[in-house]
């Protein structure tokens, strides 16, 4: 039996920056939820969504952050906004090298986005439910994928995958025939 494409349901969190005051409560919210303790602090540094903002000019653009990346992008694009330039990592949700921005400051590992997934779950992320402007929102939509070509993987192949990426078959082959010896 031949697998044919299904919808499935994606939350998200859609962002309105004309709606955007720039007031970083998403950021305080988050940094807050993400504590250790719970609530226990709050540190905009930790926080898994920067407002990167023109005061100047009143405008403020929500980013959450996204992968990690080992390396800098080459990519050094200048976007103009209302005739205001902005570099292309002004923008970018990636923990990188190159900026310290979506970087835990006290042990420098990177950090995404988790839309807040807890036990048990919340209806909406914090930085969703303290936005006073709606600028963001949680919202559902529902995609289509084909089950055939997007098979589910387990963390043991993923893993897997990646370490053939880095050292190669033979070198994974070789120390799992280590182990199994052991």
């Amino acid at each position: 039996m031949k697998a044919g494409p299904t919808t499935k349901t994606v939350k998200e969190i859609k962002v309105d920056i004309d709606k955007c005051t720039g007031c970083r409560a998403c950021e305080m919210a988050c940094s807050a939820y993400h504590a250790h303790p719970r609530y226990s602090s709050i540190n905009p540094a930790k926080s898994r969504i920067r407002v990167v903002a023109d005061e100047i000019n009143d405008e403020y653009v929500p980013i959450r952050a996204g992968d990690y990346t080992p390396s800098e992008c080459n990519g050094r694009h200048i976007y103009t906004i209302n005739g205001k330039e902005y570099s292309e990592c002004s923008f970018c949700g990636a923990s990188c090298p190159s900026r310290d921005y979506f970087v835990e400051p006290d042990s420098g590992l990177p950090l995404k986005c988790d839309m807040c997934e807890s036990v048990p779950p919340l209806e909406e992320p914090m930085c969703v439910q303290v936005c006073g402007t709606d600028a963001l929102t949680y919202v559902e939509r529902e995609v289509e994928r084909d089950e055939k070509l997007q098979p589910k993987r387990g963390q043991i192949e993923i893993g897997l995958e990646s370490l053939v990426n880095q050292y190669g078959i033979e070198a994974v082959t070789e120390s799992l025939k280590q182990m199994s010896k052991a």
